[in-house]
């Protein structure tokens, strides 16, 4: 259910032309709903406690709402509120199939699902979502996985964790009989340990470390995404906002020292989104507990802008 406390802001009023922020457009997101874009909270941090990181982000997508309702609409016409999935039990695999749930159901609705958490666990859920709504589509087509992201999260454990989302991914698709492309931006080599790179390897996990698109020319690693776009048939966008660096993104369960500059994220995101072919997308780790002058969440919400206006 959508909390109306949380869109309010600045009305301009007084000044000439569309003065509209997003506190203005945005409308509880229910049965009737269609077209346009639904906000999806995933309150959770679950995943991020299992993992042995910093909890915080259960917080994250109010956070990133508050953020969201002073910006100016800037031709977003059809925004939806469809509330937050919470995991206050510590069950999270059931969290994360009431997220595919409703994922599903705004995909039904022809509303494009947006997706903010709460921890990378949220990734699992987003998925199955989009795995129920394409169904045989599913089969017969190429869903490409694009993650930014600092790590791997194709982590080995007896439990699902925000590091263990891909891994499980990977899991689904080979007991379905599909293919499971994966191709992440921004991996920090000291993020991961050997036998991570080892199970990417495995996988065929495509990727690029931090160092290299700081060191590489962004033009070139747009063309080689526009290729991989071009080869899929859907496109399924998430971002860990631990693939920026600290200073850009403090708020996060485990702050990184170097990073992915948030221009170079923000050029790549809007190549996927400009492809025509992208289904859903989440945003995760947004922790207000350990952000600063909300500078995590006022990031979260300038990508999720980006990725909320109209084709």
């Amino acid at each position: 259910m959508m909390d109306r406390s949380l869109w309010s802001g600045r009305q301009d009023a007084d000044s000439a032309g569309d003065t509209r922020r997003l506190h203005q457009v945005v409308q509880p997101f229910d049965a009737g709903s269609e077209g346009g874009a639904a906000l999806i909270g995933f309150a959770c941090d679950e995943g991020v406690r299992r993992n042995h990181g910093r909890v915080g982000a259960a917080q994250g997508p109010d956070a990133i709402r508050r953020m969201l309702a002073g910006l100016p609409a800037h031709g977003i016409e059809r925004l939806y509120d469809a509330g937050n999935i919470a995991c206050a039990d510590g069950v999270l695999e059931q969290a994360q199939l009431r997220l595919a749930e409703r994922v599903q159901q705004a995909l039904s609705q022809h509303t494009f699902p947006l997706v903010v958490g709460g921890g990378h666990e949220v990734a699992y859920g987003t998925f199955r979502g989009i795995a129920h709504h394409l169904e045989q589509a599913l089969r017969s087509g190429r869903l490409l996985i694009i993650n930014f992201d600092a790590h791997f999260d194709l982590r080995e454990a007896d439990q699902a964790s925000s590091g263990t989302p891909f891994k499980q991914i990977a899991q689904w698709c080979g007991q379905a009989g599909i293919g499971f492309h994966y191709f992440c931006y921004g991996i920090s080599r000291l993020g991961n340990t050997a036998a991570l790179f080892a199970r990417a390897q495995e996988l065929g996990v495509q990727f690029r470390l931090d160092s290299e698109i700081a060191l590489g020319n962004l033009a070139d690693f747009g063309q080689e995404l526009q290729q991989q776009l071009a080869a899929a048939t859907h496109v399924y966008l998430t971002i860990d906002l631990d693939v920026l660096p600290a200073e850009k993104a403090p708020g996060v369960s485990a702050p990184a020292a170097y990073g992915m500059a948030l221009e170079k994220v923000e050029y790549l995101v809007r190549l996927v989104k400009d492809c025509g072919k992208l289904v859903a997308a989440d945003i995760a780790e947004c922790n207000p507990s350990h952000d600063r002058d909300g500078l995590t969440a006022k990031v979260a919400a300038r990508l999720a802008h980006t990725l909320l206006q109209p084709n």
